[in-house]
């Protein structure tokens, strides 16, 4: 296959361009330096997330996430979603409707009151699975123009990008996944273990709008866990993990500040934020510099201590 002839339908989500731009930033840059050509999706809605729509009426699930499928294959190309959320509806709509044809005629009776319709010709994928899969380590190697020498990180996969692993491209890499980790290596980084790597994040299912407190008790843990690993910064793929590391960390520091006794304070990271200044993209636009003084708004935990260590490292 041509690499450079790589098309992907480009598929926000929400907590995207509502939370993290950066990351659509981070995302946008490295693919057009690596020559892939994003479309975007115009009229795409929310995905609708798998934790919520689900689980009142299946079927409005099913029609939304085949709306948004269809959109993609107006263009003739898979889409591609930088959300572990939207990953898990997207994917999982299309292998569910690619294994029962009298669901997916249902679902297209509904669409076609809209007069759209559904194919399941081109398979949805994530971000990190165009890079690992499409592209491979190889061709990204040469891209490469920055390694980090001493940079020892946390790397979040999330829930939805590896389960349930019927539904999964990763083949028998769904327990101990490595994908990610070496992604992060090939900057020159180190992935390290640490306890409950592949646990939630904690904002899953709803539980972080429902419970908080319940959700940041599965943060305070990953936390805790990470910073006895002294992880410098934590890597995620999914903009709505993200938000519970960065803004999680500032509840979980405030709801347990007597059993945790010092504030969390990690970096939290996208992983095209960190593939990107390894490209030797300007970290203005991979949104890693903070250029504003306005209050609560994403970065939530300062990207200062991350910047000040790559500029001893970067070799």
């Amino acid at each position: 296959m041509n690499k450079s002839a790589l098309k992907y339908g480009f598929f926000l989500g929400c907590v995207i361009p509502n939370r993290y731009p950066m990351i659509e930033r981070s995302i946008r840059d490295v693919f057009e330096e690596l020559n892939i050509e994003l479309i975007d999706l115009a009229g795409a809605s929310c995905c609708p997330a798998p934790g919520v729509f689900r689980s009142f009426h299946i079927l409005t699930w099913l029609v939304i996430a085949a709306r948004n499928l269809s959109l993609s294959e107006e263009l003739k190309v898979s889409p591609v979603t930088g959300c572990n959320g939207c990953y898990g509806t997207l994917r999982d709509v299309w292998y569910d409707l690619e294994h029962d044809p009298q669901l997916k005629m249902k679902v297209n009776e509904e669409l076609r009151k809209i007069g759209k319709s559904y194919t399941g010709k081109y398979e949805p994928k994530h971000v990190v699975q165009v890079l690992y899969q499409d592209l491979g380590l190889d061709y990204l190697k040469d891209y490469i123009k920055y390694k980090f020498s001493d940079l020892k990180v946390a790397v979040h996969y999330g829930c939805h990008i590896i389960k349930p692993s019927i539904k999964r491209p990763w083949n028998k890499e769904y327990e101990s996944p490595t994908f990610l980790d070496e992604l992060v290596e090939l900057t020159g980084a180190k992935s390290i273990d640490y306890k409950d790597k592949y646990l939630c994040c904690g904002a899953g299912g709803a539980l972080r709008s429902g419970f908080n407190e319940v959700a940041a008790d599965f943060t305070k843990e990953k936390l805790i866990n990470i910073r006895k690993a002294k992880a410098d910064i934590i890597i995620t793929c999914c903009p709505f993990c993200q938000l519970q590391f960065d803004l999680g960390q500032k509840e979980v520091s405030n709801i347990f500040r007597d059993e945790i006794k010092k504030p969390f304070t990690i970096p939290v990271i996208y992983i095209t934020q960190l593939i990107g200044l390894s490209m030797g993209i300007d970290p203005n636009r991979l949104g890693l510099i903070k250029n504003h003084n306005i209050k609560d708004v994403s970065p939530f935990i300062s990207l200062d201590p991350f910047l000040k260590l790559i500029k001893k490292q970067l070799i």
